[in-house]
């Protein structure tokens, strides 16, 4: 098992890449803190690992874009399980429209999601990490952060700069035992894409070298790879996990 008796907090971990994460990562031997703004989800999602007898995730309430929030969870996994090993800063949301129709409101709420609750989690954890001399913080940005995509001005704007604030912690961070990586999904079969018509659908499927969306599972062992010792040596790199549409 290659993350055995290593404890993760995995945000926006309710649903789509989040829980296929934490089913990935408890299969693995992790003690996973499954934390989400959307409480009812979130500890139905893990009585069900409970009832299948993957009982190792334990459901946090938490709102990244709240500090205090962040700040409430993360010394709850302190106190529930003696220590921290590794941040997944999953957790994002969408409010597109093209940049003429975009409210100042849905522009602020995006980043306040995106990119503050990204630096509110790892400076939360960061303490922790330190303290175990090793560490391991993948953040997730998008193939929209590096190419752009239309109708999201906000999304793209975040995601860019994760990969920016990646490196930037891999470069401050390193020499504290402490990889920084990032995994940049292209267009995944979650719940923010199955409200897209099956014809832009089909437009995508085309433009992708593999003939399909990914699933949940592919962009999940990515994190798998980073979070594990196999990385060790892996640090400020961004992981396209795409199947090839941006070559």
């Amino acid at each position: 098992m290659r993350l055995l008796g290593k404890v993760a907090i995995i945000t926006g971990a309710a649903n789509g890449i989040g829980f296929a994460a934490v089913e990935t990562f408890v299969n693995e031997g992790c003690h996973v803190a499954l934390v989400d703004f959307n409480q009812e989800s979130g500890e139905e999602k893990a009585r069900q690992l409970n009832e299948l007898g993957k009982g190792k995730a334990v459901f946090f309430q938490g709102d990244v874009a709240d500090r205090s929030s962040v700040d409430s969870f993360v010394q709850g996994v302190k106190e529930q399980f003696g220590k921290i090993n590794i941040l997944i800063n999953n957790a994002g949301i969408t409010r597109d429209a093209m940049v003429h129709k975009l409210s100042s409101e849905d522009f602020q709420k995006v980043l306040d999601v995106n990119l503050t609750g990204v630096f509110n989690c790892t400076q939360a954890v960061l303490p922790h990490l330190i303290e175990n001399g090793k560490g391991k913080i993948i953040n997730t940005s998008s193939v929209s952060g590096v190419y752009g995509n239309v109708g999201q001005t906000n999304y793209a704007a975040t995601k860019a700069a994760v990969v920016g604030m990646t490196k930037t912690w891999a470069k401050e961070l390193g020499r504290k035992g402490i990889n920084v990586n990032a995994v940049a999904p292209g267009f995944t079969e979650t719940n923010m894409v199955a409200a897209v018509p099956e014809k832009v659908i089909d437009q995508m499927k085309a433009m992708i070298p593999l003939g399909r969306l990914g699933k949940p599972e592919d962009i999940a062992k990515a994190y798998l790879y980073l979070a594990s010792d196999d990385s060790d040596y892996v640090n400020g790199t961004v992981l396209h996990v795409d199947g090839g549409i941006m070559m």
